[in-house]
Formats: structure tokens, sequence, C-alpha cells
């Protein structure tokens, strides 16, 4: 009988270790904003992530682009550093996303301001000029 008490014990364990990883996943389970770019899935993910947070910094790029991967450390920067919420959208596996906000070149900086688009930058910028945006956001 112990074994089975033990079972439980363990499937309870993983369950507790699944749920905190759904939550940091989703952006640290819908309060505040998070110390790393959250990935975004799809439309419907970002819509939520739009919607939970005031401001919200995103970051169109792919894996191909040399100048994005120049953006990316100043982007995981700012994630850390400031009062905001940064996503990360793969243009390649988000084309709709591309196509609805008009990415035509990569990397494109959009920042959102409750749901909505607010500034936009197209190639690489110095650190400054997205922080100053968001905290004048």
């Amino acid at each position: 009988m112990s074994e089975t008490n033990e079972g439980d014990d363990d499937l309870e364990e993983i369950r507790e270790r699944k749920r905190e990883e759904l939550l940091s996943e989703d952006g640290n389970g819908g309060g505040g904003t998070t110390d790393e770019p959250i990935h975004i899935d799809g439309a419907d993910h970002l819509e939520s992530v739009l919607a939970e947070h005031d401001v919200v910094l995103a970051d169109f790029y792919a894996d191909w682009c040399g100048p994005c991967k120049m953006l990316a450390p100043t982007i995981e920067e700012i994630a850390a550093e400031e009062d905001t919420t940064v996503v990360k959208i793969d243009i390649d596996a988000n084309q709709d996303l591309a196509q609805r906000f008009g990415v035509r070149g990569v990397p494109t900086v959009h920042l959102f301001r409750d749901g909505d688009p607010a500034q936009e930058w197209v190639g690489v910028k110095e650190k400054g000029t997205y922080v100053s945006a968001i905290r004048a956001a």
C-alpha cells in the first residue's frame, strides 16, 4: 500500500512541476512582466499577451536574419531590465502576423500600448531608442 502512496506523491510532484512550466511559458502566469522574451505561437497567443499586459515590445524576427541575431541580446536585456513584456515573433512560423502588422523587413520591432500598435522600427536600433519609447508609453 505504501507504493501506491509514493506513486501518488510522485504524480502530484510531476503535476506541480508541469503547472509551473506552463505558467512560466505563457508569460508569468498572466501577471506582471517577464524577465525573458515570450515566444509567440500564433495570433491567439499574441492577442492574449496583448490583452494581459499594458505595454508590449514585439520583435518580429527570422532565424536566418543576421541583423535579427545582432538585435537579440538587446531584446533580451530589455526584457530583463525594463518594466514591460517583450515578445518574439518568428515571421516564418507566423506569416499571418507578419502580414497583419505590415512587416516587410526584419528585424521589425513594434511597441504596443493597451493592445494597439504605438510605434514601429525597422532594422537594428540602439537600445536607448526602445527603452525611451517604453518608458514614455
